[in-house]
């Protein structure tokens, strides 16, 4: 898709391939089908491993906004690395002045107590990665904590983390 329309000239003779380039392509890339993409997981000071558990992608993007969703299935030989977690995105974030590209929401379902969480994770101008990822506290009401090897807790096989949401992006 691109950002510019055509400038059209006057007395120019019109085609069916500009008709197709400037109408036809431009809307069905507004009804396109999502596309798969595999992000990437990393920790601040050591990668997790994903081991047998799962993490999918999907991005949808028109124009400079892009939808996106992660899927995390942890799996029994899966590791979560050091420190803060986060993933990459598939187009960079856009530089906004005074401002940010977009905010991702995420929910994280397990086995264990609290056996559900929501979070949040603000984009920064001109990133490539989810930034950090704050989930809701399970011992203090309406503190939150950065997504880490074991905070807000370890993490276990058969635990989900989904991330869903949209932004700008650079181009």
């Amino acid at each position: 898709m691109t950002f510019a329309p055509r400038t059209w000239v006057v007395g120019e003779t019109v085609t069916a391939a500009m008709l197709n380039a400037e109408i036809r392509d431009q809307l069905t890339s507004m009804f396109d089908a999502w596309t798969s993409f595999t992000p990437t997981w990393t920790g601040v000071t050591t990668n997790p491993v994903l081991g047998n558990g799962t993490l999918v992608g999907r991005q949808l993007k028109i124009g400079r906004t892009c939808k996106v969703q992660y899927t995390l299935t942890v799996g029994s030989a899966t590791t979560f690395g050091a420190d803060e977690l986060r993933f990459s995105l598939p187009f960079t974030a856009a530089n906004i002045s005074g401002g940010q590209p977009g905010v991702l929401n995420w929910t994280y379902a397990r086995s264990g107590t609290p056996n559900f969480a929501m979070g949040a994770s603000p984009l920064s101008n001109a990133g490539t990665t989810t930034g950090f990822i704050w989930l809701a506290n399970p011992g203090t009401i309406g503190d939150w904590n950065v997504w880490s090897s074991g905070s807000p807790w370890v993490g276990a096989a058969g635990d989900v983390l989904r991330g869903y949401g949209e932004y700008q992006t650079a181009t």
